[in-house]
Parts: structure tokens; sequence; C-alpha cells
């Protein structure tokens, strides 16, 4: 079992960075020559943001040069290749219904369509289990996609994952809270979600955000019970424009009800396509879920965990910062989730 995070670019684990307080100002501590060698770029991509209230309204103007990087990541925009064929991605089924009903705890409601997102409707019963219980390669889904940070800021191109969820605006991404946020530093003004990364192109365009918000406690204390995080995004140079009518979006649910079938998805760091598994989804505490499956390595956190395929109750992060290479690990969604949630959808 290892303490580092899943967030980051590979194998084996990058030992954390402390930064330490002294008379002699701020050190560096662990993490080796090249960490420090980046700490120039890292402090230049970080911003403190509202650490009472663990909230950060992003500059635009980051943003914009965030988005402007990435061709030199090897990321480049292309047209989307049309509606995703049954047998292709189990992305977002078509389900419409109000955004109260989508986020609220009770029942199982389907996620929304979108171009690119096939249609079934309603709560499947779910995945079977992948057989053995080990993370595959997987076709890109539109509503799930790759968290980068161009820049020299101590990681790869891409070093986390995210998911669209339902919300009033359509604009909302579901991350893990360490891939946003950092202790000491703050959050990151640097990053760029790619929904249905795949090979290097960017078929649903390029998104940064304008707001993210964590839980007071995460941005305080990292405490591992509250690893999840909300952005608000939009597509630089085409304002108006809404992600969730782009790709479709997963809708949340808080309370659910353990054990559950569940597929966990994300984008291995330095990957070129997602892996995915399905497992189940059961209680490490009151707190946790845990899933079992092997092989789901640095860069999933931030992925999405899917009941049934279709709803979402949890992203990779939480214990041990996601897990190790047999388990991983989600924050469960209960009310804090929920009440930060609220608070997301409801910013400026």
């Amino acid at each position: 079992m290892t303490s580092n995070s899943r967030g980051g670019s590979g194998r084996p684990r990058r030992p954390r960075v402390r930064l330490l307080a002294g008379a002699g100002g701020v050190l560096l501590a662990a993490g080796g020559a090249a960490y420090a060698w980046g700490l120039p770029g890292i402090l230049a991509h970080s911003a403190a943001g509202d650490r009472a209230r663990g909230s950060y309204a992003a500059d635009p103007a980051d943003g914009d040069r965030a988005a402007a990087a990435l061709p030199a990541e090897g990321v480049r925009e292309v047209p989307a290749a049309g509606r995703s064929g049954p047998g292709e991605a189990s992305g977002p089924a078509e389900a419409p219904g109000p955004a109260a009903e989508a986020s609220g705890p009770a029942g199982a409601p389907g996620p929304t369509e979108a171009p690119g997102a096939p249609a079934g409707g309603g709560q499947s019963p779910g995945p079977a289990p992948s057989g053995p219980l080990t993370a595959r390669p997987a076709a890109a889904e539109p509503a799930i996609g790759a968290l980068f940070s161009p820049g020299e800021d101590g990681d790869g191109a891409h070093h986390c994952s995210g998911v669209v969820v339902h919300a009033p605006g359509g604009d909302l991404v579901a991350t893990a809270a360490h891939c946003v946020h950092r202790p000491v530093l703050g959050f990151r003004t640097n990053l760029v979600f790619v929904p249905g990364y795949r090979d290097g192109q960017a078929p649903h365009g390029v998104w940064v955000p304008t707001r993210i918000d964590v839980h007071p406690r995460w941005a305080a204390s990292q405490d591992p019970d509250h690893d999840i995080a909300f952005l608000r995004v939009r597509r630089p140079g085409r304002p108006g424009e809404r992600l969730e009518d782009a790709v479709g979006a997963y809708p949340v649910r808080f309370g659910a009800g353990l054990p559950l079938p569940a597929r966990l998805v994300g984008y291995p760091g330095g990957a070129e396509q997602p892996l995915d598994c399905s497992t189940t989804a059961v209680a490490e505490s009151d707190t946790q879920l845990r899933l079992d499956c092997a092989d789901v390595p640095n860069g999933t956190s931030g992925g999405p965990v899917l009941a049934g395929g279709r709803t979402l109750i949890g992203v990779i992060g939480g214990r041990d910062g996601g897990g190790d290479e047999w388990t991983s690990y989600s924050v469960r969604f209960g009310e804090a989730t929920r009440e930060l949630y609220e608070r997301a959808t409801r910013a400026g």
C-alpha cells in the first residue's frame, strides 16, 4: 500500500514534496533534484484562491495560455467522428430530466443524451465484472477525458482524468481534489480538460476552468475523505458553447447503497487511450469506496466510478491517493459531496 497519489505521470510513484517553512524561507524537502529544478514552473502555475472556502475563480488569461500550449504537448483539435456505435463506448445514455432529479440521492436516474453518446435510457444492471479483475484498454468516451497541465509544473502532459457531470449550467467536470489543488501551493492554474481524448486528438475541443471548488477540509489539510473537486469550464474562443451539449453528462448519485456493480475509467499517465475495469463497489468505510481491480496506474485519479455504468458515485482518489496496484478507492458521495456540488453549480 502506498501513500502516494495516483495523479502524476508514471511508475514508480514520485515521493511527495513537502515545503518546510524555516528561518531561511521555504525549503524543498524530498522529491529529488528533478522536482526541485521544476519548482519555479510549479510556483508559476499555482494560486492560493480562497483557502477558507476551498474555491478559486480562474484568471481567463491563464486558461487561454494553457489551451494555446496544448499543441506543443502533441494535442490537436479534430472534428468528432460522429455518433458512437453501441459497441464502442458506454457513455451517457438518453434519459432527460430536471437537474434536481439527476443529482438527487433517490432512485437511479439515467444520464443526459448528447451528440456522440449512445442512446439507451434508464439504469442498467451494470457491466459484467472483468475477468480476471484487471484493467484493460478501452474505447474513448465523449464525457470522460484526460486532464492536462501544460508547462513545467512537475507532471507529465496529462496527469489525471475527469468526467462531465450533469448540472444546470452544462459546464461541470468532476475530478479528484488532489489533481487540482496541492498542499501549500494551492490551486493549479494551467489545467485543460480534453473530453474523449485519444491518440493526441481532442475530438470535442479543449476546455479550461472558470472556477474550481474543493472542500475546505481538503484545502486546509488534504483530508482524503474530501478528495473530490468540481470544475466549471469554458471552451476558449467559443463563448456560449456548453460542454454538456457537446458530449453529454453523467448524473451524480449521492448516498448510494452498497455493494453495487461499478465500472471505473481513467487515463494512465502518458497513455493515449483510457482503460476501464468492471468490478463491485463496496464500503471500505463510512467515507470511502473500495474497488478491487489490478493494474489501475498513475494518471487515472479523478476518473469516474460509474454504478451500472451510467451513474457517477465516485471518482478515483481518496484513501492512499487513489489506491495501489490491486485496489482503487473513492470518496463516498454523501452530504458533504452534495453540498460541494450544489455550491459549485450555484457559483457565478
